[in-house]
């Protein structure tokens, strides 16, 4: 018989994924699968039990929000270096923003996603890895950033999306601005910038991302938009402006499609990997996994065509 492990969040999002259990737990046995259900007790403990047990199933299944899914895969990652072989993953959203998921169309039904996951097919998607950690959609630095990671998880679970948004506007007034010196697969870039975002995805903290129209699963690319520290109040209403209509054409904006970005700045900074804490750094290397992952879905037609 095969196996499945099936690492599950019980806090995450709105939705009460236990009341879901039975019935998820039936579909998969009805499509061959003992199944073997974990709880997630944390984030480094997550990564580490699927990094140790992974190997023993034929399929991983993880249930929660973006952070659970970035615990999963980089305990995939790890283990498929060690193996030198592929760890197939499914994925139910459910959490309180459900970025990545939404962007591959996974639905947003924990029961009809878990009948996805057996009836589906194994597509391939690129893996970010930041310094020594993995992630699968997002690392971010400066204005508002720390905010996915520092909402409590019971305002998350309450008010959902909105509850990013009330962190947020109490971070208005502490902008912090970064000198910086950025390459880009050997362009080099040189500024000050509040905010930073290396990413591919569709949707970033709820909202449509920016420079999205032109962005793939699984082309080895990212893409990448810093925003220049404005010097008056007119200048960050016209970043808003053109963030607002998806237009970074502006000088105060640097947008660039690349597999590998290396950020130098004179102090640490923090980044947001996946909505979570992703370490604090000096000289940040980003880079691309070309088609790393092995997710089944659906809808092929996301990962095919980018949309």
């Amino acid at each position: 018989m095969k196996k499945l492990l099936f690492v599950v969040n019980p806090k995450a999002g709105r939705t009460v994924i236990k009341s879901d259990l039975i019935s998820i737990v039936e579909i998969f046995s009805q499509a061959g699968y003992m199944v073997e259900i974990y709880p997630t007790k944390s984030q480094e403990k997550t990564e580490k039990y699927v990094y140790e047990n992974a190997e023993n199933y034929n399929l991983v299944v993880c249930a929660g929000g973006d952070g659970t899914l970035d615990n999963t895969v980089g305990g995939i990652m790890r283990l498929e270096r060690k193996l030198k072989r592929r760890i197939h993953m499914g994925y139910i959203p459910c959490g309180s923003t459900n970025d990545y998921a939404r962007s591959l169309r996974i639905s947003m039904n924990p029961v009809q996603a878990a009948k996805d996951i057996v009836e589906g097919d194994i597509c391939h998607v690129d893996v970010g890895r930041i310094e020594n950690t993995f992630f699968i959609y997002v690392a971010a630095f400066g204005a508002f950033t720390d905010v996915s990671y520092s909402t409590p998880q019971n305002l998350k679970n309450a008010l959902g999306h909105a509850a990013y948004l009330l962190e947020a506007s109490k971070a208005m007034f502490n902008l912090k601005s970064y000198k910086m010196k950025i390459w880009f697969d050997g362009e080099i870039v040189e500024g000050d910038f509040i905010y930073g975002q290396v990413t591919n995805s569709l949707s970033i903290g709820g909202f449509k991302n920016f420079g999205s129209k032109d962005m793939s699963f699984s082309d080895g690319k990212f893409e990448t938009v810093l925003i220049r520290t404005p010097e008056n109040p007119i200048e960050l209403q016209r970043i808003i402006n053109c963030l607002v209509v998806d237009d970074l054409s502006d000088n105060l904006i640097v947008y660039r499609k690349s597999s590998r970005v290396v950020v130098k700045s004179r102090e640490e900074i923090p980044w947001t990997v996946d909505g979570e804490y992703g370490g604090s750094y000096k000289t940040t290397r980003v880079s691309n996994i070309r088609r790393a992952a092995s997710i089944v879905l659906m809808d092929k037609s996301t990962v095919m065509n980018g949309r």
